[in-house]
């Protein structure tokens, strides 16, 4: 674990990310980019493919309807990609090729047993998104589940949390905790003026792609929030 220096606030509020951060995917978010790109006519060693490898790797844990957007440049087209996405994930999560990461689950519960409000926040779009939730069992686990669709725009804009920590109750943004394995996350935490950012290397970035987005803290997996905040561990009720 890398951090600060500076003090950890108070926190009331945590906006958590899903795939890379709490959730493990074997893979799966990248093979739903590559049939969705499939879908749209762009195969490896085909035009344009290169190109749109760079930009999904580049955009991971934002919006997917926005990436696809960016590679296509027609709403027609975006949309298709998108629901070609969103049906391949949902399969693979059929399929069990989805699982929490390990110590995820005890991490939230040790969040809300410290009086810590929790939001699970993705790309995905909310159908996707309560299908995991569903196959996880993590309804009864968190406070509230968010998608950019819900809260406006998704990462890296600061919408996600902000609107967590409003709908959650929370106080100042100085008291809102934002963790997330992509440079994305990162840079929506501090625009939202997060008290503490966390970069976590389970998913897309490593230690130096995380700091190189700002993050005052890099931890080896979400569980490290546990020591940071100085709360004890507790098995998820």
């Amino acid at each position: 674990m890398s951090q600060a220096s500076t003090p950890v606030p108070h926190i009331t509020v945590a906006c958590l990310d899903m795939a890379g951060t709490t959730v493990a995917d074997d893979g799966s978010v990248l093979a739903a980019f590559e049939a969705a790109m499939t879908q749209a006519g762009i195969v490896p060693g085909g035009p344009g493919y290169a190109e749109a490898d760079e930009i999904v790797r580049t955009t991971m844990g934002q919006s997917k309807i926005e990436v696809f957007r960016r590679i296509l440049g027609d709403e027609d087209r975006a949309r298709q990609a998108n629901r070609a996405f969103e049906d391949s994930y949902a399969e693979a999560v059929r399929a069990g090729l989805v699982s929490a990461l390990p110590g995820a689950a005890e991490t939230i519960a040790a969040l809300r047993a410290a009086g810590v409000k929790v939001c699970l926040a993705t790309g995905f779009a909310p159908v996707t998104r309560d299908a995991l939730l569903d196959v996880l069992g993590w309804r009864p686990l968190i406070d509230l589940a968010l998608s950019p669709a819900d809260a406006g725009r998704g990462r890296p804009w600061p919408d996600l949390p902000l609107t967590a920590l409003l709908r959650l109750g929370g106080g100042a943004v100085s008291e809102l905790l934002v963790a997330g394995d992509t440079p994305s996350d990162i840079e929506s935490g501090l625009r939202a003026g997060a008290g503490l950012v966390a970069g976590v290397t389970t998913g897309a970035s490593d230690q130096d792609d995380l700091a190189r987005a700002g993050a005052p803290y890099v931890l080896d997996s979400v569980t490290g929030l546990i020591e940071l905040l100085g709360i004890g561990a507790v098995a998820p009720g």
